[in-house]
């Protein structure tokens, strides 16, 4: 039982912040390579383990339904419990997962660590991001912020490059047994820096309902995003999924006006800047994750590269998200939210168009790189939008929140541009790797007038 109790005035000047930091970055992380590290991975697995167009596309969207459907839940959870409590409890149900999942013989028991993996993830990442908010104010805050943000870019991108390189070598079980070290170095660093929260309100509840219906309706989506490749966009199929999911997301918020402990304040969701932020985050994921997915699959099926070539070829997008994040975290308060949302936008749909409209490997590694400058400011402008001026006892739910729309962001960018993609990554075609790069250069320019019309300026 933790006794070393500190107030949130206290946390903010806590000497060892920036070590916690390094740490709570880590952590992070691993969280944010597990969801691209398996994507160069995939045609292995795929020979391995005999698996179809639907399960290798649900080996990436288990993971992140699972990670983006309780991540409310777990920022809920670090309110009640504590922060601290919730990031161990994360990287210990992270870190036996991913054991498992590297052990794994079967799609069905690959599939059930993915999800485990989610769980873990969905209870750690809130949690970490809220102690990040308690631990910073003001310009620190934003500095920390920009850290994160650079971390959850950049790190992405890096997580092709080190898939490649575990792939290539030791075989794919490794880009999921790498974690156990990690994961238990940071637990035991985690468990003796952090400080405690206080205990929780008397009386207080987690909204389990809440939790299962916005998953439940998640996954009904994200199915019918996937099944759209195969059973067509307008099928009836399709259809009665997309307004199950529907009618499910809205009696989640019907259950939160009247639930006595919801899951969320849909209140929060209506603020201005939560809203904006939770919209960039959810950009910037599709963009990235779904050029991720269709990348690894054109140099690999359609160009005949190697794991390890494949994962060289995302390291300029890497080194461009984080440039651009950290380029982000500097000029923003001096320049606001606004026309740095809209130039990541602009600057991404302008680099996805080019492998559009001239598909070669050249144009698709420059063209990618360009978009990942623009989705890492991306990044940062969502962060510090949403979550800039939030109050402390606020910081998990909202924090869990914009993490949400990070992990649906990056289901539903797989689910899309694996159906728009469909015949070229089962081999039948190279035409639908031109329709998925189209598909999100469009979405990406869409986004930058939205952006426009809804980011504050500051």
């Amino acid at each position: 039982m933790d006794t070393d109790q500190t107030t949130p005035e206290q946390e903010h000047r806590h000497p060892a912040r920036w070590r916690i930091l390094a740490f709570l970055g880590i952590a992070q992380l691993m969280l944010i390579l597990d969801v691209t590290v398996v994507a160069i991975a995939l045609p292995h697995i795929d020979t391995q383990l005999d698996m179809s167009r639907q399960a290798l596309t649900w080996t990436v969207s288990a993971y992140t339904l699972a990670f983006g459907g309780l991540m409310l839940l777990g920022g809920r959870l670090a309110d009640l419990v504590g922060a601290k409590r919730v990031v161990i409890a994360g990287l210990v149900v992270f870190t036996a997962a991913s054991l498992v999942t590297g052990l794994a013989e079967t799609s069905a028991m690959l599939l059930g660590g993915r999800v485990a993996q989610g769980v873990g993830a969905a209870l750690l990442s809130p949690a970490a991001l809220s102690l990040v908010v308690r631990l910073f104010e003001g310009d620190e805050r934003n500095k920390a912020l920009g850290v994160w943000s650079a971390l959850g870019g950049g790190g992405a991108a890096l997580g092709l490059l080190l898939g490649g390189v575990l792939t290539a070598g030791p075989g794919w079980p490794w880009v999921f047994f790498v974690n156990v070290p990690i994961g238990l170095v940071v637990l035991v660093a985690l468990a003796a820096m952090v400080p405690a929260q206080g205990p929780a309100p008397y009386g207080a509840r987690l909204d389990v309902l809440g939790a299962l219906l916005v998953t439940a309706s998640s996954g009904a989506l994200i199915y019918a995003l996937i099944n759209a490749g195969d059973a067509g966009w307008l099928s009836p199929a399709t259809g009665w999924l997309v307004l199950a999911a529907v009618a499910g997301y809205a009696l989640f918020a019907l259950w939160q006006r009247k639930s006595s402990a919801p899951l969320m304040d849909l209140a929060l969701l209506l603020r201005r800047p939560v809203a904006t932020g939770t919209f960039l985050i959810l950009m910037a994921t599709v963009l990235m994750i779904a050029v991720f997915f269709l990348g690894t699959f054109y140099f690999q099926h359609a160009l005949g590269y190697g794991a390890l070539r494949t994962g060289l070829q995302f390291l300029p997008v890497a080194l461009a998200t984080m440039v651009g994040a950290n380029l982000t975290g500097r000029t923003i308060a001096k320049l606001g939210s606004r026309p740095l949302a809209v130039a990541g936008l602009v600057v991404a749909a302008a680099g996805l168009a080019v492998p559009a409209l001239w598909l070669n490997p050249v144009a698709a590694t420059i063209g990618v790189a360009v978009a990942g400058a623009g989705t890492g400011a991306l990044y940062v402008v969502a962060s510090a939008t949403a979550l800039g001026q939030v109050a402390p006892h606020e910081s998990g739910i909202a924090s869990g929140l914009v993490s949400t729309f990070h992990e649906f962001g990056a289901s539903l960018g797989v689910a899309i541009v694996s159906s728009a993609a469909a015949a070229a990554i089962a081999g039948n075609s190279l035409d639908g790797f031109t329709n998925g790069f189209i598909v999100i250069a469009v979405a990406a320019a869409v986004g930058a007038v939205i952006a426009a019309l809804l980011t504050p300026r500051k």
